[in-house]
């Protein structure tokens, strides 16, 4: 381990000792054990003097602009001010900075909508987020923000549809898992050309692995990455310089300058399959929650996400709703901060009593009930879910009691059937899942019982590739043959990287799973790997 990396460690120990299990598992006290752990004002509100925005030397904008959330008349509107965003503090002195924003009905800002102040806090790490309303219900618009001399790029984004209008179509992309030392971030430059409406990003947006000078498989040889990155991320530090190398890849930011994102987490935004207050090394709960703490905390900061989802210490609600007029209802979930511990150790295992216990749970009580409830008031066409993990069931082998994944649904079983039969009592007939993860593409035909491949149909799940994650990958894995034939309901395996766009209408759905041919090298071409489309009211997946 470095010394960064020992004493990164010594202030999570420091922080968890201080303040002990008990008192830390209040609000309060993870606040106050961040702040001890970070030096951050505990509560979070800017104290600093104000910097003249004047004096700031450098382009601050050089982790581009983002949007996200959008709800009929209001977007989030994000950017994070950094004129040398590889050194701790962004280049820029412990004091507030006045930005001006500015939404526009027009690429050129002749018919300006909205304009205003926002501040830049230190505290924040001088990030921006403007929850831009009084906005037209179902438009595209475009910003920007001001800061001394200095202007960002344009970003484009948009505005849900009036609640309760009718939609005719809606076209989004799904993305997930972006490890920058796996490679580049090409299907991001091909997605920031596509034409969709939103993006949901599904967890992994970043990786806590030590990234070296040469940017791992990237092979740098026109650059070289500060040392601080060779080290995996513990502290709120290391998590905003991370977020700042990722943030910095240009085909990421002409993706989120392109389209409004809706983001949700999975586990290397923290830490590898941990799950809850629990991490896989087995270290104390408290000392993790420090480290959980600082990674949601850096999270929020970086990502287009609004002020309900600001952190309290180790707490985030991430789980949320989207409307799309009376076409889509998507119900973001989050199956890290509220699972039960992975059965069986974790990794792959055969069922067993562990892993189909009724008490355990993926989701949480509380996170359950509301996607339940949610469903039951719910008056869309399309119910969508994007979460994280492989939900529909995933045989690993051949044997006559397979092996299957201990992290996803498989290992939760119980809480998987709590989940069907709410969408069945609320009478929702056009389910779809969106999963990330696994660093593959899959699309599968979700199965009223999945031991009876005769069952009814009750929706379809959809994965997305990762854009990085596996590097170069392979159209079929070694494993391709033994998956497809293990589960009859798997309707499609590649394991290239890129994404996947839906389609919604009034009378189907269409799947199209993009892939590029490499991300060892840049500029790769994109390829429609395979499309399929299900009916409404006809759960099921076809070739289109």
């Amino acid at each position: 381990m470095t010394s960064a990396g020992r004493q990164g460690t010594a202030e999570l120990h420091a922080a968890a000792s201080h303040l002990g299990r008990r008192r830390f598992l209040t609000v309060t006290g993870a606040a106050a054990a961040l702040a001890f752990a970070t030096n951050l004002p505990t509560a979070g509100v800017a104290s600093a003097a104000e910097l003249d925005a004047a004096r700031i030397a450098d382009d601050p904008f050089t982790l581009g602009v983002a949007s996200g959330d959008p709800l009929p008349g209001s977007v989030l509107l994000w950017t994070r001010l950094a004129p040398a965003p590889y050194e701790p503090g962004n280049g820029l002195p412990n004091k507030r900075v006045t930005v001006l924003w500015e939404i526009a009905h027009d690429a050129r800002f002749r018919r300006v909508a909205r304009r205003g102040y926002a501040i830049a806090h230190p505290e924040f790490n001088h990030t921006v987020h403007v929850e831009a309303d009084h906005l037209g219900a179902g438009r595209t618009y475009y910003f920007r923000f001001r800061t001394g001399k200095w202007i960002s790029e344009t970003g484009r984004t948009r505005t849900a549809p009036a609640a309760g209008s009718r939609v005719s179509s809606l076209t989004f992309a799904a993305v997930s898992c972006q490890a920058y030392h796996d490679g580049y971030f090409t299907a991001y430059k091909h997605l920031a050309q596509d034409d969709v409406d939103v993006v949901f990003h599904l967890g992994d947006y970043l990786y806590e692995y030590a990234v070296n000078a040469v940017g791992g498989n990237r092979k740098y040889t026109d650059r070289t990455l500060p040392a601080l990155y060779n080290r995996e991320t513990q502290t709120l530090e290391d998590y905003r310089l991370r977020y700042a190398l990722y943030k910095s890849d240009p085909d990421l930011r002409a993706a989120h300058a392109a389209h409004p994102f809706v983001v949700t987490w999975d586990d290397h935004e923290a830490e590898n399959n941990y799950a809850g207050d629990l991490d896989e090394n087995g270290n104390p709960p408290a000392e993790f929650l420090v480290r959980r703490a600082a990674a949601y905390r850096a999270y929020w900061e970086n990502q287009p996400l609004r002020s309900p989802q600001r952190p309290s210490g180790p707490d985030l609600q991430l789980y949320r709703r989207v409307q799309w007029g009376k076409l889509a209802q998507f119900d973001v979930l989050d199956t890290r901060q509220y699972r039960s511990d992975q059965a069986y150790g974790d990794g792959s295992h055969v069922p067993g009593p562990e892993s189909t216990d009724p008490n355990r749970t993926l989701t949480g009580a509380t996170q359950e009930r509301w996607l339940v409830d949610g469903w039951r008031s719910s008056r869309a066409l399309w119910n969508v879910v994007p979460q994280q993990v492989n939900f529909s069931e995933r045989k690993l082998d051949l044997n006559a009691v397979a092996k299957v994944s201990m992290d996803a649904w498989d290992g939760y079983t119980a809480s998987r059937d709590r989940v069907l039969a709410g969408a069945k009592s609320a009478g929702i007939e056009n389910l779809m899942v969106l999963t990330g993860d696994v660093h593959v593409a899959y699309a599968y035909d979700i199965k009223a019982d999945f031991a009876d491949q005769a069952s009814k149909t009750v929706g379809t799940e959809i994965v997305a590739t990762s854009i990085a994650s596996g590097k170069d990958g392979a159209d079929k894995p070694a494993n391709w043959e033994t998956y497809t034939k293990a589960n009859p309901h798997m309707k499609f395996y590649n394991g290239r990287r890129g994404y996947v766009t839906v389609g919604l209408g009034q009378e189907s759905a269409r799947a199209d799973f993009k892939t590029v041919s490499a991300v060892s090298t840049p500029g790769a071409p994109i390829t429609t790997a395979a499309s399929f489309v299900t009916e409404a009211g006809n759960p099921g997946l076809e070739p289109a």
